[in-house]
């Protein structure tokens, strides 16, 4: 990731006051396979980290994502600017934080849930 997407990043968490977590290139993310095309709104949500993961899942559409297991495939961060560069401002949050984003909309919030989830 170059410097204006860490920019970017930093700020959104001090916009939040929360301390940033990096999410680093070949760390992995977990991502709906529609992300690619073009479906709004991208949403987000970090639950805890493992292994060689950010704990991130992205996905485009409205609602939660799917709960079949093969929903979401690995990705590494360094993909996303090609994959779903509206992600990457927001890889920074902590554990437990979620985005929704779309054309001119953006939510950002909390969720002690995500804090619990294996």
């Amino acid at each position: 990731m170059d410097t204006v997407w860490q920019t970017l990043q930093i700020e959104i968490c001090h916009r939040f006051s929360v301390k940033p977590v990096p999410s680093l290139p070949d760390l992995k993310v977990g991502v709906s396979l529609n992300l690619k095309d073009g479906i709004q709104p991208i949403n987000g949500m970090r639950c805890q980290i493992e292994g060689d993961t950010t704990g991130w899942y992205i996905w485009a559409g409205e609602g939660d994502p799917s709960t079949d297991p093969d929903y979401f495939v690995p990705l590494h961060v360094e993909h996303l600017e090609t994959w779903c560069p509206q992600a990457i401002p927001y890889l920074q949050l902590p554990s437990g934080w979620r985005f929704l984003v779309a054309p001119d909309y953006e939510d950002i919030w909390f969720d002690e849930s995500l804090m619990n989830e294996q």
